[in-house]
């Protein structure tokens, strides 16, 4: 590796290493990195290489990947992820192991599992040793996720932001969590003219009134702080028709989920 690169490979460490990580400086050292790998041809690696660049080139990726998931940028973390299954698969009996890999591969398929792509989920896994699947943490915590959601054991998946393997695993919970109130909210609306302020919030999982208030408001809801309950608005039946479609169509996308895995 150029004396160049390894000056900033060593910047990369020390910034992602402190505690907190500094996440701007990391930010600021990965593009250019990148940049002089692509040069040196081991970002994509063609023919003989040095394993020793690869295995450099392997842990600057993945820590690309974590600083993403550090920094909420999804789709940053997509395309380290991507760039990584080359270290991850062709060159997997080259290389030494990475103690990275399976937090990282566990953090794309919770990935997978907040944006709805329940085949690609089941299909990454199947890419995976049964063992692995078992036994390592980082794979078996997304693999109860997708099982609790599928059961609708929420009060599991909210439980589980506490036992996440990995710091970087409670971001896609909570956004697990914040797609499970909205369906939850919709429930409510339907089933409901009015709820106690404490019993919305037992529903919700919000732990806190500011919170729940705070939900109320983006979701239009009338909040009577006297009589400590949230109203719903009344919906005519033009409207009431739109849940029953929603529901429709989400159910048709689901059973074409289920065709494509089996």
């Amino acid at each position: 590796m150029a004396a160049q690169l390894k000056t900033l490979y060593d910047e990369l460490v020390r910034a992602f290493s402190s505690r907190p990580s500094d996440l701007k400086k990391c930010t600021e050292i990965l593009p250019k990195l990148k940049l002089g790998l692509i040069e040196a041809g081991v970002l994509l690696p063609r023919g003989d290489v040095n394993l020793g660049d690869l295995v450099t080139a392997r842990e600057i990726l993945e820590i690309g990947a974590f600083v993403s998931i550090r920094s909420r940028d999804v789709p940053s973390f997509d395309r380290y992820f991507s760039q990584l299954q080359t270290f991850y698969t062709d060159y997997s009996e080259s290389l030494p192991s990475s103690k990275r890999e399976y937090p990282i591969r566990g953090l794309n398929l919770i990935r997978l599992l907040t944006q709805n792509r329940i085949a690609d989920f089941h299909t990454t896994l199947e890419s995976l040793d049964a063992e692995v699947i078992a036994e390592n943490p980082f794979i078996r915590h997304p693999v109860n996720l997708e099982r609790w959601l599928m059961e609708g054991s929420y009060s599991k998946v909210w439980n589980a932001r506490e036992e996440a393997p990995a710091e970087e695993y409670k971001f896609f919970v909570d956004s697990l969590m914040g797609t499970i109130r909205n369906e939850i909210a919709s429930c409510e609306e339907a089933a409901y003219e009015s709820l106690p302020l404490k019993d919305a919030a037992t529903l919700l999982f919000f732990e806190n009134q500011t919170d729940l208030l705070k939900f109320a408001q983006h979701r239009d809801w009338q909040v009577d702080l006297t009589g400590g309950a949230i109203v719903f608005k009344k919906k005519g039946e033009e409207k009431m028709e739109i849940p029953k479609q929603r529901l429709i169509a989400a159910s048709l996308a689901y059973a074409r989920e289920l065709e494509q895995i089996v």
